[in-house]
């Protein structure tokens, strides 16, 4: 069979999002060969959405957070056709890895955070995000669906409503080992996402670029402060009875002898 197969090439990147995890690894790994076969675009943006209706919610989480690295890198790349069918899909992604009927609860935090992601890297538009936020309230873990447990003892296997969307969403409902899963991929995500909060970068001089931004200018409010802080000072060693010689201050904090 030829690699340029574009049904092989299909088959292959579906495996890839079928076998993502909570490395970022295979998150790459899957970005770098849809780049690769840009020339199939097409077909493989039909294959995420293909795979994020037919997976465990566990996966589709996955693809999510891979969405985030796979957009991120075609936007380096110029690679501008991934964004912009992404962009026109979005809507059928967010039901795909947390659907109405609630199924999906456990992945609204995910959805948030890399729809969050992507409008600061102006991959999608503020206003999409906040529709969306609209929708994702409903839809929110503290519903007793998915990995939530059911309230005062309830069955939440049970139809709760004319339509069934509990007894949908039970029929969703994650066992033992898929939530086990979860929470491994979930303690490991965690667990990067603290390294690079204090993983040092290679130039201090960026590092210390960022402190002064971060740092508010000095204003009346810190002279005040400064002030109140020396007087305390200067009553507390008064009372020590310090046999140095006092120190003389003015209006502005600044001691001399």
């Amino acid at each position: 069979m030829a690699a340029t197969d574009p049904f092989e090439v299909r088959m292959r990147f579906s495996a890839q999002l079928q076998h993502l995890n909570a490395s970022t690894t295979s998150a790459i790994k899957a970005a770098q060969y849809a780049i690769k076969w840009k020339q199939l675009d097409e077909d493989l943006h039909s294959c995420i959405l293909e795979q994020l209706e037919k997976t465990s919610m566990n996966t589709r989480a996955n693809i999510m957070y891979f969405l985030e690295h796979f957009l991120d890198m075609a936007a380096r790349e110029r690679e501008n056709d991934y964004a912009r069918m992404m962009q026109r899909d979005i809507i059928r992604v967010v039901d795909a890895v947390c659907p109405e009927d609630g199924s999906g609860a456990a992945n609204v935090k995910v959805v948030r955070k890399v729809l969050q992601s992507l409008m600061t890297k102006s991959i999608l538009l503020e206003q999409t995000v906040t529709e969306i936020e609209a929708c994702l309230k409903e839809r929110d873990p503290s519903a007793d669906h998915g990995f939530s447990s059911p309230a005062n003892g309830d069955d939440a296997s049970g139809p709760t409503n004319g339509n069934g969307t509990a007894t949908a969403a039970a029929a969703n409902r994650p066992d033992k080992r898929q939530i086990e899963q979860r929470i491994e991929e979930d303690r490991e995500r965690h667990k990067r996402m603290r390294e690079n909060m204090w993983a040092v970068p290679d130039n201090i001089e960026d590092e210390a670029m960022k402190l002064w931004d971060d740092t508010s200018e000095l204003g009346e409010d810190d002279h005040i402060l400064g002030r109140e802080e020396w007087d305390e000072y200067d009553s507390a060693r008064a009372t020590a009875h310090c046999g140095h010689a006092p120190l003389a201050h003015n209006g502005n904090g600044i001691s001399s002898r």
